[in-house]
């Protein structure tokens, strides 16, 4: 299913409805550690040094396979229940804002699973240890029925730290509102664009609005520095003088899921550095 599709109709059915989710997103992903900042810095030199010197990145794209894990305290949709259809609609908005970026994701597998303390994010190890597929190179989604605080997802940095059955390797992943997903509940984030954005943190990169209007903020040249995040969609905001407006259709913002239509090239070659270096 298309993404503009997804919006089109979407925006029809939002001012119908009689509420909204959150007023603005909220992502629990944790911030980057000193660690993680001093290496995406250190990509962050080599990528001006290709640049300057006109060279091609050795990938032409790649692949990623991903498992999806529902879990939910029913059958019930309004339990966090989440269907094949809409998964494959969430794949599909997945692959049409990173496809253009020579990055695919192939849904490998998906199960389902019946757990009201889980689907409540009661036990994130547990469940994580139990339910987790694949390598580090795979992205592993759970779909949960309610993350607690309004948030609507978080996910994983990358680490160099990763060894087959350490807390890092479980933990890796993102976990996701179910009523995020195309079709669900969580107006106006109910186009699939909260995936899209968490995953954005699994392939190393920061929020738009990291740093503030101090360098290095995002740790990528070409995504204007923003002093706070952004919610709704704010044409013209700027909130950091020099540099151009604010990124607010960039899918690491926080606006709302009709607004997102881009990553730029900066964060194109971030996530093939970080796939190289952490999941290739």
């Amino acid at each position: 299913m298309q993404f503009k599709t997804l919006v089109a109709s979407a925006l029809l059915a939002t001012s119908a409805a009689a509420w909204e989710f959150n007023s603005t997103r909220l992502c629990g992903t944790p911030d980057p550690t000193p660690q993680q900042m001093a290496e995406s810095r250190a990509m962050l030199e080599k990528e001006r040094i290709a640049l300057a010197k006109g060279e091609s990145r050795a990938l032409a794209g790649f692949t990623v396979k991903a498992y999806f894990h529902v879990v939910a305290a029913s059958t019930s949709v309004s339990d966090g229940y989440v269907t094949q259809a809409m998964l494959d609609d969430q794949i599909s908005v997945m692959n049409d804002a990173y496809g253009p970026h020579g990055i695919t994701f192939q849904l490998a597998g998906a199960d389902w699973t019946v757990n009201a303390n889980w689907a409540a994010d009661g036990a994130e190890q547990q469940m994580k240890k139990a339910l987790r597929k694949g390598t580090y190179s795979d992205l592993n989604i759970y779909f949960l029925g309610n993350l607690g605080g309004g948030l609507l997802g978080y996910c994983y940095f990358p680490t160099s730290s990763h060894s087959s059955g350490s807390s890092n390797f479980i933990l890796d992943g993102c976990s996701i509102l179910a009523g995020s997903v195309p079709g669900g509940d969580a107006a106006p984030y109910n186009l699939g664009g909260t995936a899209i954005h968490e995953t954005g943190h699994w392939m190393n990169l920061y929020h738009t609005f990291q740093g503030g209007c101090s360098a290095p903020g995002d740790s990528v040249d070409d995504t204007p520095a923003e002093a706070s995040a952004a919610s709704g969609c704010p044409e013209g905001r700027d909130t950091c003088s020099g540099g151009g407006v604010d990124p607010i259709h960039n899918y690491m913002d926080y606006t709302d899921d009709a607004c997102y239509t881009t990553f730029t090239a900066g964060q194109e070659a971030r996530m093939y550095s970080a796939w190289s270096a952490y999941r290739q």
